[in-house]
């Protein structure tokens, strides 16, 4: 249970260590809501809007993985 009461400060842990050595917090699939909070930490604004315009343009219509932001 300790992890689960523990969840945002483990996940800031291992994000700023992930992010440290120049990896990211997404995934293959891309990044979900869980995460949309937390990747403004890790990305400048400018990703940010680089992301959505890159699901933007292969989804316009916003039915692949609605919601998520990549």
């Amino acid at each position: 249970m300790f992890f689960v009461k523990e969840y945002a400060v483990i996940n800031r842990l291992v994000h700023d260590s992930v992010a440290r050595f120049g990896g990211s917090i997404s995934a293959e699939h891309g990044l979900g809501q869980l995460k949309r909070e937390e990747i403004r930490r890790y990305k400048s604004s400018l990703e940010l809007e680089l992301m959505r315009k890159i699901k933007r343009t292969l989804d316009p219509h916003g039915i692949m993985n609605p919601g998520k932001v990549l």
